[in-house]
């Protein structure tokens, strides 16, 4: 899938699963569950152990998956993730190298950042998205809105904290998506192998995002700009 189609992808389904496990065989039975639950897209980070050869499997055996590859903290991993089908980039953090890697490769990249100046920074070095990550430790949806007022041109994840109570004000306040690890993919529902949970999460999800921008829609209806037509003159 070419980069222009997967960020289309992220904005069309605004969630990003985050399969941090302990395990290989976890983190595919985590994945399956979350596609078939409607989530066309898996995040599998460099902490899983086999992450390459996992990141290499779903590529080539799940080609109606976006598959993307996360806490990718230098170019090396990058290139062995770029190799293994990965087809997209991300981080908690904004690594300049590895966003230009990818960029040079045209591959979507999502690095990590948290102030304003980082995000803009991230922004201006040829990031597709910016992840807000911790979010919600530093105000969460909040902060979103203050960051997306300031900066409206740039597409922000909201990571790190995320719930089935905050995910669609998170969209509401601005986010472009939502990373989401534990609360869709419950550390239970893999032990016990309940893929129905999963899957429930993964349309309940799906719908705070329906919600969600369905409010949006209602704000910018009801928005009406009032022309000023005062006369008053500032005083010197």
């Amino acid at each position: 899938m070419k980069k222009e189609d997967v960020c289309a992808l992220i904005k069309e389904i605004a969630i990003i699963p985050a399969i941090r496990v302990s395990s290989g065989a976890d983190a595919h039975f985590a994945a399956e569950a979350v596609t078939r639950g409607g989530i066309p897209i898996v995040e599998i980070t460099m902490t899983v152990p086999g992450a390459v050869d996992l990141i290499s499997h779903l590529a080539k055996h799940s080609p109606d998956t976006v598959v993307g590859a996360g806490t990718v903290l230098d170019t090396a991993t990058a290139g062995r993730c770029l190799d293994a089908g990965a087809s997209f980039i991300t981080a908690p953090e904004f690594y300049t190298e590895v966003l230009q890697f990818a960029a040079k490769q045209n591959v979507a990249v999502l690095p990590g950042a948290l102030t304003p100046t980082e995000i803009a920074a991230a922004w201006r070095a040829g990031a597709d998205f910016v992840k807000v990550f911790p979010c919600a430790q530093v105000g969460g949806c909040s902060y979103i809105k203050a960051l997306h007022t300031a900066l409206p041109q740039i597409p922000l994840i909201a990571a790190g904290g995320v719930n089935q109570q905050t995910a669609a004000q998170f969209i509401v306040s601005g986010a472009t998506a939502i990373g989401i690890g534990t609360e869709l993919i419950p550390t239970e529902a893999i032990a016990r192998r309940q893929p129905e949970r999963i899957r429930e999460l993964a349309h309940r999800f799906a719908g705070f995002v329906k919600v969600a921008r369905e409010r949006v829609e209602e704000i910018k209806r009801s928005a009406v700009i009032q022309p000023y037509e005062g006369d008053e003159k500032c005083e010197v």
